[in-house]
């Protein structure tokens, strides 16, 4: 399989050996890294991908699940074309930021009022700070297998080995004050917490990089009635999650509302972004003119509410406000995750499909998969086999990551994918 690949990407194999000199791994986020390497997009449109040999995929990775729309659509880079005339970075205030907050407001169901990030790393990163500001407490929570971005306070106990740290520069005194709690499991996380005082619990109300895991409904709703029992802030990472299960995120979808949402990828309409919202008695406290310091919890950015992204973002959601295009995509995937299950199940290999509305994973063992131990336990050299299978054939994931559905994708797209997850599990 890797003769074929390195056949049919020698424009690819070329441009890697320039990356490695100039880019530690040759990449510029090591997730993205392909075995022997990756292959380099030259451009995209609608479902599509086109490397630079000339190899067509439907892509199913969607820039990290954020592109709900697919690749450029024309009715947010008619926006953005717009705008560009008008200026790309503006350094003051403007309208277009009171508009995609004042969206979001109306969207979200716990929304009062926004700040606008470059990344969702940043926006969890602030959003602690700011948990921690309002509440006058240090310590805080979050699952095994929650990825939160790159924040040292979070960057912990992302994958097996749960006690490894996941980078070189963590140091003790930065984690000192994370608890690490076990994910859908509201009693061991009881048990855990019971003498701490907790300025918040962080929470992906379906895990990303743990597995596309979704977290069942009675454990978002008992952890909600832990926080409010404690004192301790909820913080609903929705970074994935926002604006894709539904036009107000999970914490619609679940019926369950965090005090502070953080939100990402989908938001920025195909450009850099990240946010956080809350309630205004909470963020008010990034308002000096209320409140000085130590009461006052800093957050700026060069960048932040770029009017580019302010733009194709406004666009994005006005897109998909009244739910149709979303209750749509939603059905596609549940029949998607059917159908994926019953081809391998008619195969007799051994697969858990997981995910919910339109994000779905593949995991090749017979257990139930409900949190990021059950998912490395599952066969993970197979799960790349099964996704270097369909790169060959034309069909992108990111290799043992979670994939998405878009508006984009046609009943053709999603039937190349059956039928070659089909040659697979013939195979295997």
């Amino acid at each position: 399989m890797l003769n074929r690949y390195v056949s049919k990407t020698p424009k690819s194999q070329q441009l890697y050996r320039k990356a490695e000199k100039v880019l530690p791994a040759g990449v510029s986020y090591f997730l993205r890294y392909i075995e022997p390497y990756p292959f380099y997009t030259a451009k995209a449109k609608g479902s599509k991908l086109i490397d630079v040999d000339g190899n067509e995929y439907i892509d199913f990775w969607l820039g990290h699940t954020a592109l709900i729309l697919g690749h450029s659509p024309p009715e947010v880079m008619k926006e953005v074309r717009e705008q560009i005339e008008n200026g790309t970075h503006y350094g003051t205030a403007h309208e277009l930021e009171i508009a995609l907050a004042e969206q979001i407001a109306k969207m979200v169901p716990s929304a009062e009022m926004v700040r606008f990030t470059n990344s969702g790393t940043e926006a969890n990163m602030y959003a602690t700070r700011l948990a921690r500001t309002y509440t006058n407490r240090d310590k805080i929570a979050k699952f095994e297998g929650g990825w939160h971005g790159g924040y040292d306070a979070l960057d912990i106990a992302i994958k097996p080995p749960l006690d490894v740290p996941e980078s070189g520069g963590l140091t003790s005194g930065t984690l000192r004050d994370t608890i690490v709690l076990p994910f859908n499991n509201i009693e061991e996380a009881r048990r855990r917490i019971k003498n701490e005082r907790l300025a918040a619990i962080t929470v992906e109300p379906v895990q990303g990089a743990g597995g596309c895991i979704p977290a069942e409904r009675e454990f978002l709703k008992e952890l909600r009635e832990l926080c409010t029992e404690n004192g301790t802030l909820l913080i609903f990472d929705e970074v994935i999650t926002g604006f894709r299960l539904a036009p107000g995120g999970a914490q619609q979808h679940y019926g369950v509302l965090p005090d502070i949402t953080v939100m990402g990828k989908i938001l920025g309409g195909g450009f850099p972004v990240g946010a956080f919202a809350s309630r205004k008695e909470i963020i008010d406290h990034m308002n000096p003119i209320l409140h000085e310091r130590p009461k006052f919890s800093f957050h700026g950015g060069t960048f932040c509410a770029n009017p580019i992204t302010m733009t194709a973002g406004l666009a994005t959601l006005k897109l998909l406000q009244d739910g149709q295009l979303l209750n749509e995509l939603n059905k596609r995937g549940n029949n998607l995750r059917q159908k994926l299950a019953d081809i391998f199940e008619k195969n007799r290999v051994d697969v858990q499909v997981a995910g919910v509305g339109s994000l779905f994973h593949t995991h090749f063992t017979h257990e139930k998969v409900k949190d990021v131990r059950d998912v490395f336990r599952a066969d993970r050299g197979k799960l790349l086999n099964y996704h270097m299978h369909l790169i060959m054939n034309g069909v992108f994931f990111l290799p043992t990551r979670t994939g998405a559905l878009s508006t984009a994708h046609s009943e053709n797209d999603i039937e190349k994918l059956l039928t070659k997850a089909e040659i697979f599990a013939k195979k295997n």
